[in-house]
């Protein structure tokens, strides 16, 4: 039987995504479970009336709304059409930056696919539970690109507009390590923050946006109180992780975030090794797997941050395919990916899988092995890497890339 060439085959992993978003947005909607989406239109018209946006509002939905006030314009397109029809959109929307920003990465053409492939599980999690996780993890990966192709302009409105979305992105000021031109960097960064907190103004009034972001701020430290409780399926952290087996809710953050952040500044540290690209894309992938691995809000459909950071740095290894690597692969789409899931009978997932918190030891097993590489290895770029050309300041085109080998 003939093979498919591999360009065909990447055109299809790309069009798996769009399948596996529609497939979603079809079963969410016509088995009505799209609450999440109800609090999401309901951001843009209570901006718009001026309503509370992080109150309970058991009359329309469950739970409460956790993300910035910026969310409310981001989400306006989809919540100015009917609902059937702005619920496949947002879907598309996650699947299209999500497949744009691995497009972009600077690998050859099979690497990227079977990054897209291996991420197909998590992306499924998380536009099921329509969550925009697979947009924030795109931001995250085109601020790097675009520092690293001397566009900082673009990188610090994907870090903030990101940040001011759902906190996360503001690990990405971490590639101003990486930015040529640092004033620019901070500049545009500055500016970018002045424009996403006024914006929602246009809609509403300075007064209830600025009040909204100290709601937000509230909002987010009762949420995280609520996390750690030891009865949700939030806290997939490394914290949960000692916590739930202490069997102790009380367990504080501070020593882990302390560790995970000097594990970080460390890897940081190694100016020498800035030279390198495949060095600069650990930074990278460390810091999609750090915003989850070291967040109480992290839950199932929170991975597909974490799992494209341990792709990414899984296809950097010159032989991707060796044992050792298969093993971590292997844990990565089983006990990551489909073990919390439906995949496995709920008995087990209740007396085994929650308690363990499983789901989150390949992804922290990959960030230590990592770290441990990005503070004590040299690097030398292996031949795969494509160099990212910098933009002519002429050029106001931010998505070309070096022509990408299929090898």
């Amino acid at each position: 039987m003939r093979k498919l060439p591999f360009k065909t085959n990447y055109l299809l992993a790309r069009l798996l995504y769009f399948i596996v978003a529609t497939y979603c947005w079809a079963y969410t909607f016509f088995m009505h479970h799209y609450n999440n989406y109800k609090i999401f239109e309901k951001a843009y018209y209570h901006t718009r009336a001026q309503k509370n946006l992080y109150a309970d509002y058991p009359a329309d939905y469950f739970d409460e709304n956790h993300y910035g006030p910026i969310f409310s314009l981001i989400i306006a397109p989809f919540a100015l059409l009917p609902t059937v029809m702005g619920l496949w959109l947002f879907n598309l929307f996650n699947a299209f930056l999500f497949v744009l920003a691995i497009h972009l990465l600077p690998l050859s053409t099979n690497k990227k696919l079977f990054i897209l492939l291996c991420c197909a599980i998590e992306f499924a999690s998380a536009v099921q539970a329509i969550q925009i996780n697979p947009v924030i993890a795109a931001l995250m990966i085109l601020a790097f690109l675009m520092v690293e192709k001397g566009k900082d302009e673009w990188a610090t409105l994907f870090i903030v507009l990101g940040t001011l979305i759902k906190v996360y992105p503001v690990v990405a000021l971490a590639f101003f390590m990486f930015s040529k031109n640092r004033l620019k960097f901070i500049l545009s960064g500055l500016f970018w923050l002045v424009v996403f907190v006024c914006l929602p103004m246009l809609i509403s009034s300075k007064q209830f946006i600025l009040q909204s972001y100290a709601d937000w701020y509230h909002a987010l430290v009762i949420k995280n109180a609520n996390n750690v409780l030891l009865t949700n399926d939030q806290d997939l952290s490394i914290m949960g992780v000692f916590r739930h087996f202490a069997n102790n809710h009380n367990l504080p953050n501070t020593p882990f975030l302390v560790f995970g952040a000097l594990v970080f500044l460390l890897c940081l540290f190694r100016v020498s090794q800035y030279h390198s690209l495949k060095f600069r894309m650990y930074i990278l992938a460390s810091a999609l797997m750090i915003v989850v691995l070291f967040s109480t809000g992290s839950e199932p459909p929170t991975y597909i941050i974490a799992v494209a950071g341990a792709m990414i740095w899984l296809f950097l290894q010159d032989t991707p395919f060796s044992t050792g690597n298969i093993i971590t692969l292997v844990a990565l789409l089983v006990i990551t990916g489909l073990v919390p899931t439906d995949a496995v009978p709920k008995h087990i997932r209740k007396a085994i899988v929650i308690p363990l918190q499983l789901k989150v030891w390949p992804c922290a097993f990959v960030w230590l092995k990592m770290s441990y590489e990005m503070i004590f290895k040299t690097f030398k770029d292996p031949d795969f890497l494509i160099p990212i050309k910098k933009v002519n300041p002429s050029n106001s085109g931010i998505l070309k890339t070096a022509e990408t080998k299929n090898e």
